[in-house]
């Protein structure tokens, strides 16, 4: 087998590179980035005003949500990228302000989709045939996942087909020229193992879809080593692999707030009280009432946000019979927050994020949490873009549409919102400035109707309030202890809610 040539990150992008490619990047916010090759790519054209006109494909965000900050966010720079197709942009305000200044054409379609597009790419496949999207923006008959003017003036990547008599979605396919993706060891031969990796991601779909694009592959890794790995702990064959980068230490992080944790990568396990508990806010407050709609032996996600402190919870309450899985690709142990999201702590098994999306996409989840960013009446929800903001879907269009029940958290208002939680019950000190329960949703990422017609039972759970969809819209389920029903419920929300059987959120939820 031919060594491969073990290059600095410049020589890499500059051998590799080149203006008017597409080039796609693996990361998951601050897991398995290529920190070490997104700096020379930002670098290069800065230096010598190429590569210009890049397509950019990445399936999760990838990034901080600071300024330079990291991941995505070193690409922000005007003439490097021409069009971007991604699941989430929240990671990245440089980008951001990219696609709502028109700047590039930008395109969000569902993480799960992008994730198993690499795997139809690599088969020769025309694109990705699936039913998730239907009724949400990315759907054709909406806004076909195009975010800004310049995307309807490129064309379309996502088109409505009919199939045994139901619609489906095809996603389009399109040839890889290079993949920036990460492993933690490589020997000389170039095959690669992730074992110092919290997630395995899609970098084996990513590598075989380039390869048979005619493509390149660029691999950093943390070490090279000269004795051949062991082929039950390669992920990336050196068939497909074309040059190694070692990265520096400071550019190869486990996740953006840990150098390495043993208790992600399964190495050893770590005491539960290794996770923080969460403070006493509405936060809490949240986490713990979704915690309550936990069954033991349920299949769940956890998304990004304000489900996080499920997590948490969880560990605090020493809930061992459950089963934690994030879209990442772990399952078992305990999802971790913030910086290090997309981690578990002590899982039971990684697998990669196709496979993980394969058992979503085909209703394996029992119950899935997501974050709650606007709700209109008709039950939509909206998480992706709103205001100046351009969030992206990220993996919540295959995790709701899909889980056998859905649990929208988040509070019931926003922007400079003060609660006190105390003695049992909940005081609003300081009534938010945005509604986020308003007539009609700016994007519509989750459909009620879709909803309906699959016969989903959903939740919406705020700190104050619990609700549940249906036919007529949403209904009043629960009201804290020490809200006014009127002047912070009711007053709040844009549209009627129905009110029947209301009885009061448990007590116990409001205390230490």
């Amino acid at each position: 087998m031919t060594t491969k040539p073990v290059l600095s990150a410049s020589e890499a992008i500059h051998q590799f590179v080149q203006s008017d490619m597409t080039v796609a990047v693996e990361g998951f916010v601050g897991l398995s980035k290529v920190e070490e090759l997104l700096i020379a790519l930002r670098e290069e054209f800065l230096q010598n005003h190429t590569p210009r006109n890049l397509t950019v494909v990445h399936c999760a965000g990838q990034g901080n949500g600071k300024s330079p900050g990291c991941g995505m966010n070193r690409l922000a720079v005007e003439g490097l990228i021409g069009k971007l197709i991604a699941g989430h942009f929240a990671m990245a305000p440089d980008i951001q302000k990219l696609i709502l200044e028109n700047k590039i054409a930008a395109y969000n379609l569902p993480q799960g989709v992008i994730s198993h597009l690499y795997r139809d790419i690599a088969a020769g496949k025309p694109g990705t045939i699936t039913h998730v999207g239907l009724g949400t923006f990315v759907d054709p008959e909406l806004d076909g996942a195009r975010l800004n003017p310049k995307a309807w003036e490129t064309g379309s990547v996502v088109e409505r087909v009919r199939l045994l008599d139901s619609d489906y979605l095809l996603y389009k396919a399109f040839p890889i020229n290079v993949a920036l993706i990460r492993a933690t060891t490589a020997d000389r031969f170039g095959n690669c193992s992730l074992e110092k990796e919290a997630v395995t991601l899609e970098a084996t779909a990513m590598a075989q879809a380039t390869k048979n694009s005619g493509g390149h592959v660029i691999v950093q890794v943390e070490r090279v080593v000269d004795e051949p790995i062991d082929p039950r702990m390669v992920k990336i064959p050196g068939i497909y692999v074309d040059a190694l980068v070692v990265a520096k230490p400071e550019n190869h992080w486990m996740t953006n707030d840990t150098p390495y944790n043993p208790g992600f990568s399964g190495e050893t396990r770590l005491p539960v009280s290794a996770m923080p508990p969460l403070e006493l806010t509405e936060r809490k407050v949240i986490a713990r009432r979704a915690a309550q709609e936990l069954t033991s032996g349920a299949i769940t996600n956890l998304g990004i946000g304000m489900p996080e402190g499920i997590g948490a919870v969880a560990a605090e309450e020493n809930r061992d019979d459950l089963v934690l899985t994030t879209e990442a690709g772990t399952i078992g142990g305990y999802p971790a927050s913030g910086g290090s999201f997309g981690a578990a702590l002590n899982p039971d098994c990684i697998l990669t994020q196709p496979e993980q999306f394969d058992f979503y996409d085909g209703g394996g989840l029992d119950i899935a949490f997501l974050g709650l960013a606007q709700v209109d009446r008709c039950g939509n929800i909206n998480v992706s873009k709103f205001g100046p903001k351009v969030a992206g879907c990220g993996g919540f269009i295959n995790i709701t549409q899909n889980a056998k029940k859905v649990v929208f958290c988040g509070t019931l208002t926003a922007g400079g919102l003060k609660v006190r939680v105390a003695d049992g019950q909940l005081t609003i000190l300081q009534e938010g400035r945005a509604h986020k329960f308003v007539e009609s949703v700016e994007q519509i990422t989750f459909s009620g109707a879709y909803a309906l017609r699959r016969q989903q039972p959903v939740l919406y759970i705020t700190e104050r309030a619990v609700f549940k969809l249906v036919e007529s819209g949403l209904e009043l389920t629960e009201i804290a202890p020490g809200v006014d029903l009127n002047r912070d419920i009711l007053a709040q929300i844009d549209f009627p809610v129905l009110i029947r059987d209301v009885k009061p959120m448990d007590s116990g939820l409001f205390l230490p």
